[in-house]
């Protein structure tokens, strides 16, 4: 492969990228989401039920303040990496050198993750995992508008929900089948240090030439503060996807204790597994086509929106549907909707950023909107659940929040 001239990073990209630079960069995506994942669904849960008898707290409360933690470092880590990786000047280019990094940082992470004897150790590796893999996830994503044109980016951002949706279920499938804690820690870390080294051996990244990198620190910070009167665009953005995702998290969070407290599953870690593996092969059935679909016709909103409606439906059966066909069921329509919201929305996304030298900054504070539902839905499921009316009510929540997002995609007004 020819080196691409320096000032490549920062210009327009015009040139479709072939299949084999899309699959690698989708790999190296689902990897990740295995690392998060495989704790997110089983191991974590299963942690905490271990160390909340004696500790004065409910394995439901432990558990959201352990994700809870997690999901602050995310949104404080993924902006910063993306600026970091925005003004590297590496040899092996911007993003590259990030994603090497926070892959081999995430994997042991994982390893320790696994050997944590109580609350507090695992609250702590957590939250290094969160660290690192958010710095690998803030360089795959920001590759996106480096190398791909506009017109391409609704098929792309297909492929990396997809991958994205088969690391959920690879994680869980993982965590599940190990056999144990330790062991499932161990093929979690694995699959992520080894789903990286395709992309970062085989395909060459853009450099940025040092003095394409502005000199100033000062400006470096003060490029976190994205007024959303001076874009409000992107301020609109931000808020559907966080609205969707909160709404999404919300329905995730105790989905385990849920199947076992409510619907009364002799076995709600395999339950877990079948409703994941449900909702991914409806989620894979759309998630490219949408985004091709888009591309075609030119348009984003009314794939988001109608996206973010069929969801708010599906999360509304959880709540009045309340046995195992019911979540089968929705679990299946959730997969339809958020398989187009996936990959439609990472395009929309692309279509707001402000300048070319702050995609990786710009696209980290964007994807605060995906870890900041991690904070707010342990703090606000937890007393709906233990206090405020149950399972129910807290689906019923989650449907009114995921319909909100749906509806502000319309105040969104410089794309189609």
């Amino acid at each position: 492969m020819t080196t691409a001239r320096p000032s490549a990073a920062l210009a327009e990209p015009v040139e479709r990228v072939g299949r084999g630079w899309t699959a690698a960069l989708s790999l190296a995506n689902g990897a990740i989401w295995v690392g998060w994942f495989g704790p997110l669904q089983i191991l974590l849960a299963s942690q905490t039920k271990d160390f909340a008898p004696g500790s004065g707290m409910s394995k439901e409360t432990m558990l959201a303040w352990v994700t809870g933690a997690g999901a602050v470092v995310s949104l404080l880590a993924n902006p910063l990496f993306g600026a970091l990786s925005d003004r590297t000047t590496a040899r092996r280019g911007r993003r590259t050198p990030w994603i090497v990094a926070g892959a081999a940082g995430g994997a042991l992470s994982l390893l320790l993750l696994a050997e944590a004897g109580g609350v507090w150790s695992m609250a702590a590796a957590w939250c290094l995992v969160q660290l690192t893999l958010n710095a690998a996830f803030a360089a795959v994503t920001a590759a996106v508008p480096d190398r791909v044109p506009r017109l391409q980016r609704g098929a792309v951002g297909g492929w990396l929900g997809a991958a994205q949706i088969l690391g959920v279920v690879g994680g869980t499938g993982l965590a599940t089948a190990a056999g144990g804690i330790r062991a499932g820690y161990l093929a979690c870390a694995v699959c992520t240090a080894a789903g990286v080294l395709p992309y970062v051996l085989r395909h060459e990244d853009l450099r940025l030439a040092r003095e394409d990198r502005p000199a100033s620190w000062r400006g470096f910070l003060a490029g976190f503060r994205l007024s959303p009167r001076r874009y409000p665009d992107l301020g609109w953005a931000w808020l559907t996807r966080f609205l969707i995702n909160l709404s999404n998290s919300l329905v995730l969070l105790y989905l385990l204790y849920y199947l076992r407290d409510r619907l009364h599953c002799s076995d709600p870690g395999r339950g877990v597994l079948i409703l994941t593996a449900v909702n991914s092969l409806t989620l894979l059935a759309t998630v490219v086509a949408g985004g091709v679909w888009s591309d075609r016709v030119g348009r984003r909103k009314p794939f988001v929106v109608w996206s973010g409606v069929l969801m708010a439906v599906a999360t509304a059966a959880l709540a009045g549907w309340q046995t195992w066909p019911g979540a089968v069921v929705a679990a299946a329509v959730l997969g339809v909707g958020f398989g187009v919201f996936t990959s439609v929305d990472f395009a929309l996304m692309t279509d707001v950023l402000p300048q070319a030298m702050d995609r990786g900054k710009d696209l980290g504070v964007i994807n605060v909107a995906n870890a900041l539902p991690q904070v707010a839905a342990p703090a606000l499921a937890a007393p709906i659940v233990t206090y405020l009316g149950g399972y129910r009510v807290l689906y019923l929540v989650a449907a009114v929040i995921g319909l909100g997002g749906a509806v502000l995609v319309g105040r969104i007004r410089g794309v189609d």
